[in-house]
């Protein structure tokens, strides 16, 4: 959470934090700008001090949304600094110069955002060697803003809760569009005698997106038959909608440039064949086995190995007797959600993640089975919350319904 900023950095021998680029597909700047809608600019932040806007004077205005101190860059004379330098790269680091003196920034400083990283390398490497009395300071892995980010406060939450509210009603409107139409055989047909194509299904799925007032910046999968067992396959526009076979329904949109969700659902039109009911019945028996069992303080990596033990008892393959298999389970088990669709906690089964569920996580446990041979796949995916009681309460408010009538 945000208050945990100085202890993280006093943890990890930082003096400041400089934080740059737009907020768009940059979640760093985003969670440090508290979501102001700026297209460049920095926060400057010192330990133990609030956060800092530096921003272009055309957007003064929407910096002031922060709720931090803004500054105007025109303060450091651009045009002088242009003008007197030799190059692009000269005119950054006086530009950084100015304004980490102005702030009283020295010691060891953390930079992040997004940006080229061979122009971030450039700058980064100039900064250190030129700027008096600052050591810059790099992250591989889960940096300190990462780790802040991955514990949410009751109005992340609540947010979070929001897109999750607005997300259930776009599957369910999608499910009621499939729902609307007649079949001619095993086949759903338009008004007009044609077949419904995914590229149809996908066309309502936006259409209710937009209609919800959610972006959708990563795209959705709504996947069908062999593409379904092909975890992150989006689906064929051509492929004709027909009863009986898998749609895998993986829709993570957010609000304007806020929080997103994360939500999966297996479906099957009109009947579900005894094999996917069976699979359906596995990969369910399983998310509620890992739903009961999260707790904080227990290591994150721990719940993969407890999905792969679990569905290998159900006959499934599993990455953990097979790294390599293309059939069963052949993923990781989720992922932290907030300001990015996918951030920490991470659970991935590696020595080197040393990862501890915490009060505050948010996070997805989507476990699925895929058959690309037998032209299926079952993914089930829920969104979970560890409460300040440390036990885990489930976003997710969509029931769990394999077959659809028609």
């Amino acid at each position: 959470m945000r208050q945990d900023l100085d202890r993280l950095m006093v943890e990890r021998g930082l003096d400041a934090l400089v934080v740059s680029g737009p907020v768009w597909a940059n979640p760093a700047m985003a969670y440090m700008a508290n979501g102001a809608v700026l297209s460049g600019g920095y926060v400057v932040k010192r330990r133990g001090r609030a956060p800092v806007v530096l921003c272009s004077p055309i957007e003064r205005g929407e910096a002031l949304a922060s709720g931090l101190d803004v500054i105007n860059l025109a303060r450091y004379d651009l045009g002088s600094i242009t003008r007197a330098s030799s190059n692009e790269l000269d005119a950054a680091v006086e530009l950084h110069r100015r304004f980490l003196v102005d702030l009283g920034v020295t010691g060891r400083v953390g930079f992040y955002g997004m940006a080229d990283p061979g122009r971030s390398w450039l700058l980064l490497r100039a900064l250190d060697e030129r700027l008096e009395g600052i050591t810059v300071c790099g992250e591989f892995g889960p940096t300190v803003i990462d780790e802040a980010r991955a514990t949410k406060d009751e109005g992340e939450v609540a947010r979070i809760q929001d897109v999750a509210r607005r997300t259930c009603a776009v599957v369910a409107q999608t499910v009621a569009y499939l729902q609307s139409h007649a079949t001619r055989g095993d086949v759903l047909v338009e008004a007009d005698g044609s077949p419904l194509t995914l590229g149809g299904v996908h066309r309502e799925i936006r259409r209710a997106i937009a209609q919800h007032g959610l972006e959708d910046p990563e795209g959705f999968i709504f996947s069908l038959g062999r593409d379904a067992a092909i975890p992150h396959s989006r689906g064929c526009p051509d492929d004709v909608v027909s009863l009986g076979r898998t749609m895998v329904f993986d829709i993570f949109p957010r609000t304007s440039g806020g929080y997103f969700f994360d939500l999966t659902r297996t479906f099957c039109l009109g009947f579900a064949p005894p094999e996917i009911e069976q699979a359906y019945a596995d990969v369910l028996d399983c998310v509620r086995m890992l739903e009961e069992s999260y707790r904080a303080g227990v290591e994150t990596r721990r719940y993969q190995g407890m999905a792969c033990e679990f569905l290998e008892g159900r006959g499934h393959p599993t990455v953990l007797s097979d790294p390599r298999t293309e059939h069963g389970y052949v993923h990781g088990l989720g992922h932290g959600v907030g300001l990015a669709v996918q951030e920490e906690p991470s659970f991935a089964n590696t020595v080197h993640n040393s990862t501890v569920l915490k009060s505050g996580h948010v996070f997805t446990c989507e476990p699925g089975v895929y058959y690309p041979d037998r032209e299926y796949g079952v993914r089930i995916e829920d969104v979970i919350w560890i409460d300040a009681a440390g036990n885990p309460r489930r976003l997710t408010e969509y029931p769990y319904q394999l077959v659809i009538e028609m």
